[in-house]
């Protein structure tokens, strides 16, 4: 959530540094992640195995509103991404010169 909060914030603020960089890198990751696992968390199993099966969406959500977490969030994800390649980084004001015309 942070990685997602930090993109959204670089998109309004136009703001480009190493962290956005890696805000992407690490929800590039974990959107590859989820893909292998086939849209489910690929520590389920390994989760499951230590005699806790119930995913971690639903410890806060209800079951139906935990299955549409990871749609939403990769849609809010993609979007932010997009919207901070479409801005742009700010562009500084050039200096003004002071006194008469030049």
């Amino acid at each position: 959530m942070a990685s997602l909060s930090y993109i959204w914030w670089s998109a309004i603020t136009r703001h480009r540094d190493r962290l956005l960089g890696a805000a992407v890198g690490f929800l590039g990751v974990e959107g590859l992640a989820l893909v292998v696992g086939r849209g489910d968390c690929p520590f389920g199993p390994f989760q499951a195995g230590l005699g806790d099966p119930v995913p971690l969406f639903e410890l806060v959500l209800p079951a139906r509103a935990a299955k549409v977490a990871i749609p939403v969030l990769a849609g809010v994800t993609i979007a932010g991404i997009v919207a901070a390649a479409a801005r742009g980084p700010a562009v500084p004001n050039p200096p003004r010169s002071e006194g008469g015309r030049s």
